[in-house]
């Protein structure tokens, strides 16, 4: 790159993403505290590490999709933030922004409808609220991890 690119915005992002995933942690943290409280009451203890276990299982599945959709993000605004785009690159970089976002949108819904129509189990609640705030944990980390490599590579390439 020839241009000179200001990672302002990238590295207000990456501490936006940092603060946001220090409070879901907190967040999954304190939940999961509830879930087990819950689950001791109803003597299904035992039921609490199952749904650890099957949350992350899920998250493995997802990992590789969302690593992937987070590098494509993270691409993407590093290629805006070099300011030479043409209309017709923005044009698309902006349709790749809408196709991600519907993305998002979709899989957050997916979430709020399996969530909404489960039992009452807390079991298979705790199994859905620990993938969902897994997932965006892992979009935060994935989009922080290439954001920082992206951000590396330009300078590196620039030196």
């Amino acid at each position: 790159m020839a241009n000179i690119v200001d990672f302002k915005k990238m590295d207000k992002t990456i501490r936006i993403f940092g603060v946001v995933q220090i409070a879901l942690v907190a967040l999954l943290v304190f939940m999961a505290v509830e879930f087990q409280q819950k689950l001791r009451m109803l003597g299904r203890e035992y039921r609490f590490m199952h749904g650890v276990l099957a949350a992350f299982a899920f998250q493995m599945l997802l990992f590789f999709p969302i690593f992937k959709l987070a590098g494509k993000d993270a691409d993407r605004d590093l290629s805006v933030m070099g300011g030479t785009l043409t209309s017709a690159e923005m044009n698309a970089v902006a349709k790749k922004k809408r196709f991600s976002d519907i993305i998002k949108i979709a899989l957050l819904g997916f979430f709020v409808v399996f969530a909404t129509a489960a039992p009452p189990d807390p079991f298979i609640l705790s199994v859905i609220y620990y993938s969902f705030i897994l997932t965006i944990l892992t979009y935060l980390q994935c989009y922080n991890f290439h954001a920082r490599k992206l951000k590396e590579q330009v300078k590196a390439g620039r030196k």
